[in-house]
């Protein structure tokens, strides 16, 4: 890709995928814009470590989105509804609005999917060419995007879905890991280990999946009009194992990894919105999907990866969660 065109919108640039994806792009010398409602609110969330240029629209304003998308090769579509509400209502035409431009532009939408769209029983190592079969509502509403990206390719728009796991990472406010580690006063307390111990779990640690997501848009002359490529990330067997990690970065090895209190969850559903959401996508904690990242591998020649008690300890740092160096700890072979 030429450097002219190395010119990338993204939208949700302060959210967890697109943060990440955007420092990883920086990096490879990307000019990047970004649309927010508060650009001055934006911009003072990214910080300094993410030169942006921030446009003031909505991504549920189309003509807001096309403005913002012209004269780039590329506009990452990492908008989510906050707290999981009303997800029809937002990400269906915020999707909308995004590959409007993309076919004005003739840019190409990067997407990050996830495991939403599968079965129960998909298995551990599912293939982009796996059928998709979802069997919740959200899951539903990502197998529709998906279809509407799909579709958007036959005007003109080019599309690429990485596909990945669990989010967690350092600036990452709202991960996996937000829900799945209790903190106090600088120090971990305990880790909810959600699902039984013999049932692995895709996480995708962020840094890495941005450094996938840049490589991939700097092979733009190898990929398909619409492409998909599975990020394995993390395929962490069993659910005590993010606590066992915990336990050796912390140094804390009676560190307490508790059963998730599924029963308040579901007393509390009928009023907390995101309670809800949590129990329609329990089945992913008792039953093993993941994703197998041959053809990513295959393209790329490996898969960006740090090593779990790496990412943990840098994601458990940013939390402020270590309020002194982990004790030394040997280190223990997990799957990746």
């Amino acid at each position: 890709m030429s450097t002219s065109r190395k010119t990338a919108l993204v939208i949700g640039a302060t959210g967890n995928f697109g943060g990440h994806a955007v420092m990883a792009m920086l990096k490879r010398g990307w000019t990047i814009r970004a649309l927010a409602r508060d650009p001055a609110a934006a911009a003072k969330k990214a910080g300094p470590r993410m030169p942006i240029d921030w446009i003031k629209g909505d991504a549920m304003n189309a003509a807001d989105v096309l403005a913002a998308a012209q004269g780039c090769a590329v506009i990452v579509h990492a908008a989510n509804p906050p707290g999981y509400k009303n997800w029809r209502g937002l990400a269906v035409p915020m999707l909308k609005s995004t590959i409007a431009a993309a076919v004005a532009t003739q840019a190409r939408i990067v997407f990050p999917g996830n495991v939403y769209n599968f079965a129960p029983d998909a298995g551990p190592a599912i293939g982009e060419d796996a059928p998709q079969a979802p069997v919740t509502r959200k899951g539903a509403i990502r197998v529709e995007m998906e279809a509407m990206l799909r579709a958007a390719t036959a005007p003109g728009a080019r599309v690429l879905v990485v596909r990945a796991g669990d989010f967690y990472g350092p600036a990452s406010p709202a991960s996996a890991f937000s829900w799945l580690v209790n903190h106090r006063k600088g120090r971990v307390t305990s880790v909810y280990a959600p699902g039984p111990a013999n049932v692995g779990h895709a996480f995708a640690y962020l840094p890495d999946l941005g450094e996938t997501t840049a490589r991939l848009l700097e092979r733009e002359a190898d990929l398909a009009a619409f492409e998909v490529f599975h990020f394995k990330g993390h395929f962490i067997g069993g659910a005590q194992a993010i606590g066992e990690a915990a336990r050796r970065v912390t140094g804390q090895p009676r560190l307490p990894i508790q059963a998730f209190p599924y029963p308040v969850v579901y007393a509390l559903s009928p009023f907390v919105e995101m309670f809800r959401e949590l129990l329609e996508m329990r089945y992913l904690w008792q039953t093993p999907i993941g994703l197998s990242n041959a053809k990513l591998v295959a393209f790329l020649g490996e898969e960006p990866h740090t090593p779990l008690d790496a990412a943990v300890r840098a994601t458990l740092g940013d939390m402020g969660c270590l309020d002194a160096p982990a004790a030394p700890v040997r280190a223990q072979a997990l799957a990746a």
